[in-house]
């Protein structure tokens, strides 16, 4: 049966409570929607209006750049023609036809040969040239014309971009600079419809907030796209609230209103932090390309892009350096988005994978030269008096070679290894019964410098200023510190400057003579007193030769003897001398004959310019030129010279200094395997030092502590390493690889000597003897079977019995020449008193110390380089 059922009437009063409600919630929903574009209309004018102030301005800082100097190429060098094509992407140039044609220049590489067209922007005059390749040899170099050119240079690499003031380093690039593969890697892992969305991918950002207000913080900034976190990086803080990301998808819509997806893109690949490099920060892919991998960012492969975009996540916790296990499953992470995306297939991704992370020496000292970059930083400051420079995008041209800076800072690295140990051996204590060895807890480690350069242009090629640039950026290059023994040779040459007239010094036994190599000398301990106060110097060793020849004082670095020679030749003509040479603070006291005054490793450098280079003085120079962005030249450079010695004199004092290195205290340097002709010095003060040249390269080694403490370390144990090392790795460089042997200018007579008489030997005394230069005319005449020689038998010399032979004193004679450059001054006769490395140091007259009875019995040294019997055997170092 069916059953009626009657609903009650709809009242009229519900029906219009219902129509009520609606238009209430209609008109609220209006209100909010209303209120809801009002308050987005007013933040996006007021963004729009900081949007608009910040654009106006540029977006990055354009940072002066600095470059290396250009790398010279010259028929017979051992170069390939890849390598001068890499050289020349490295520098920006473009190959023929390539688009688009950049304005640094074009190269077109042929059969055998590569032809080189510098753009309008080049560092070089736009002259064409084409280099020849034999193999792997250049077999010739020829202009436009087809006429042979001597040497061509190659566009100067850049080494860095200046920091800006919040040290961060970026290398700007555009869109059309990006490798083939960094564009996709960046968006597959990143934001995959970057090219599709509008600024805001809203499926990820609903999925954002779903995540956040849940909690869940694993998810925070997941809704980000390139353009959301380009717009946080330069206009927001790092904080995460919803408040800050409603204002970020409003300056997002104000960037894609404004720009392009390829600009927003460039703009976002400068912008990227990427890890931190020492003490700088890498932003930006172009910087990143060169911290990480040691290349332009043009010359990427997949899996270097992929590495890149993988760091974007975390730049810290992916660092390859640290975590390379993490950075490379990162990579594979990206590689395999990029396959999802179509950017690339399967088996490119596969082969990326399988291939090892290849990153460049991860070295700010070595790469960016970064002691270097701040001395050129502050001579730009000092020439051009403009504290803005480095915002107007300059290339600053520099004297730098890149590969010899890392060869010294390689070699420094190596070096203070070995320092390290000697200085852990001396605060290590030896084991007891009771107790095992304890090593110090307070152990102070010491700094170094090394400064290379040209000798015959000034050009300052590699310069390290200390051993961890992100640990310390003083910069010891240019530190004054006492130089010890290597201010040695500027007594010898002051010497060898008066025989340039004949003029003859007084020797300690009151005869006179021409300063020679064979000059004896009195290394007896002597008392030297001014005013009320007394000096009296000694040798490193305490021992005592007595009566020696000049060449084995300086051979093995004799303080007494030659204090002795400063003395015969004027301690004032030393120092002015030594003055002239750009040791500035050398005055003409006792002390000044063994480096107590300071200088900078940089000033010792160029003093050695002195001895290097013929007699003429060349300043150490590092800026050569300063353009503007387009490569206009605004200022150029030219490094300044001055005569100082005779070209005779310097050779003669170069001679010298072969003989340090092949038998001296230098000797060390052989042993470690460096065996090109070369000249050098050892020196310890407090510190240890080392100078040495060859016929084209020069070096300054020191190490020492910041706090002036003494090292306890020897230069022949400290600082010839390094020097050894660094000369080393040098040689190995085509550029340097062609050294000679120094030549002697007109006027010189190398001639060989007999051991035991200083006398030219000849068929008697043959198998033991040296070559010694002199200047013409000075040269002993009698042979050493003359009848000076000592013919007593053994007992006769112990006792001293019979007639003792008349010493090897070379020819007295006034040799007709040029007057010296540097003028000889009186000896003087001072009141002042210097403290050097052994005490302090009164000078003037000299009060003979008398011998005790081994040294009575056996008599003084007269063999040039093998004592009878000192008091003390010295030892193959570096007495001071």
């Amino acid at each position: 049966m069916a059953v009626k059922v009657k609903l009650a009437p709809r009242s009229a009063s519900g029906s219009l409570l219902n129509r009520n409600v609606l238009k209430i919630a209609a008109v609220a929903a209006g209100v909010v929607f209303l209120a809801c574009i009002a308050l987005f209309s007013f933040y996006y004018c007021r963004y729009k209006h900081i949007v608009d102030e910040r654009l106006e301005k540029p977006l990055f800082t354009n940072t002066a750049k600095i470059y290396a100097a250009p790398r010279e190429v010259r028929p017979g060098q051992k170069l390939t023609a890849n390598f001068v094509v890499q050289e020349l992407r490295s520098a920006g140039y473009t190959e023929d036809g390539a688009m688009p044609v950049s304005p640094m220049g074009t190269y077109s590489l042929n059969s055998g040969s590569i032809t080189i067209h510098p753009g309008p922007q080049s560092y070089h005059a736009p002259d064409s040239a084409t280099i020849d390749f034999d193999t792997r040899t250049v077999s010739k170099i020829t202009d436009a014309n087809g006429q042979a050119l001597a040497a061509y240079e190659l566009e100067p690499l850049l080494v860095t971009g200046l920091s800006d003031q919040n040290r961060i380093k970026r290398r700007l690039v555009t869109y059309n600079e990006l490798p083939r593969y960094l564009v996709p890697a960046v968006t597959s892992i990143e934001d995959k419809r970057f090219f599709e969305h509008s600024g805001v991918d809203y499926y990820s950002m609903i999925g954002w907030v779903w995540h956040d207000m849940r909690g869940d913080r694993r998810y925070m900034g997941g809704g980000s796209t390139l353009t959301m976190q380009l717009a946080k990086n330069f206009f927001l803080t790092p904080e995460r609230t919803i408040r800050r990301k409603l204002i970020q998808i409003l300056i997002t819509f104000q960037l894609e209103h404004r720009y392009g997806k390829q600009k927003i893109f460039e703009l976002y690949a400068n912008e990227i932090s990427l890890g931190q490099q020492g003490s700088f920060a890498i932003n930006g892919f172009g910087e990143a390309a060169q911290a990480y991998f040691g290349k332009d960012v043009r010359q990427l492969n997949l899996q270097e892009c992929a590495l890149l975009a993988g760091l974007i996540q975390s730049p810290s916790r992916l660092n390859p350096y640290r975590h390379a296990a993490r950075a490379m499953e990162r990579r594979n992470v990206v590689l395999d988005a990029m396959v999802e995306t179509g950017a690339i297939t399967k088996d490119q991704a596969e082969e990326a994978k399988a291939s090892p992370l290849k990153l460049t020496t991860q070295s700010v000292d070595a790469n960016e030269a970064p002691y270097f970059v701040d001395l050129v930083r502050d001579q730009i400051v000092q020439k051009l008096g403009d504290a803005e420079y480095n915002h107007q995008g300059l290339r600053i041209y520099t004297s730098l070679d890149p590969q010899l800076q890392t060869a010294a800072s390689d070699a420094v690295n190596e070096g203070m290894k070995l320092v390290d140990a000697l200085v852990t051996k001396k605060h290590t204590h030896r084991a007891t019964k009771n107790s095992p060895a304890t090593v110090d807890s307070d152990i102070t480690y010491p700094q170094v410098a090394l400064i290379a350069l040209n000798p015959h242009t000034g050009q300052v090629l590699a310069l390290v200023g200390g051993r961890n640039y992100g640990m310390s950026q003083f910069n010891h290059a240019v530190r004054h510190r006492p130089t010890g023994s290597i201010f040695k040779p500027f007594v010898y040459a002051a010497a060898f400057n008066s025989s340039l007239s004949g003029a003859q010094l007084t020797n300690s036994d009151g005869t006179s003579s021409v300063f020679t190599p064979v000059t004896m000398l009195n290394d007896e301990q002597t008392t030297y007193t001014v005013g009320d106060q007394e000096y009296t110097p000694h040798n490193f060793h305490n021992e005592e030769y007595g009566m020696i020849t000049a060449r084995f004082a300086l051979q093995e670095s004799q303080n007494v003897a030659t204090i002795a020679l400063g003395q015969m030749v004027g301690f004032n003509n030393v120092a002015a001398l030594a003055r002239d040479a750009g040791i500035k603070s050398a005055r003409g006291t006792p002390s000044v004959a063994i480096g107590a005054y300071d200088a900078a490793p940089l000033d010792m450098a160029g003093a050695y310019t002195v001895f290097a280079n013929g007699g003429v003085k060349i300043d150490p120079w590092m800026l050569a030129s300063v353009r503007s962005a387009n490569g206009d030249v605004i200022s150029e450079y030219s490094p300044t010279s001055k005569p100082i010695l005779d070209p005779r004199v310097a050779y003669l004092t170069t001679s010298m200094l072969e003989n340090v290195i092949n038998h001296g205290t230098g000797i060390k340097v052989r042993s470690m395997g460096f065996t090109a002709p070369a000249a050098g010095k050892t020196g310890t003060s407090n510190d240890a030092w080392f100078a040495g040249y060859t016929s084209n390269l020069l070096c300054i080694v020191w190490v020492g502590n910041d706090d002036y403490s003494d090292i306890k370390l020897q230069g022949a144990d400290a600082a010839a390493p390094i020097f050894a090392e660094f000369m080393k790795r040098a040689v190995a460089l085509p550029q340097y690889s062609d050294t000679k042997n120094f030549e002697p200018p007109a006027g010189i007579t190398e001639v060989q000597l007999d051991k035991a008489t200083n006398l030219i030997a000849d068929a008697s005394c043959s198998t033991s003897v040296y070559t010694a230069a002199f200047l013409d005319g000075t040269q002993p005449t009698d042979t050493c079977d003359h009848t000076n020689g000592d013919q007593r038998n053994l007992f006769q010399k112990i006792f001293g019995i019979g007639q003792k032979p008349v010493g090897p004193a070379p020819v007295q004679t006034a040799q007709p020449a040029p007057q010296p450059v540097a003028p000889m001054t009186p000896a003087p006769n001072p009141a002042q008193s210097v403290v050097t490395e052994n005490s302090a140091d009164p000078n003037a007259q000299q009060t003979k110390k008398k011998r005790g009875f081994f040294g009575r019995l056996f008599g003084g040294k007269k063999d040039d380089q093998q004592p009878q019997q000192p008091q003390q055997q010295p030892q193959q170092q570096n007495p001071q």
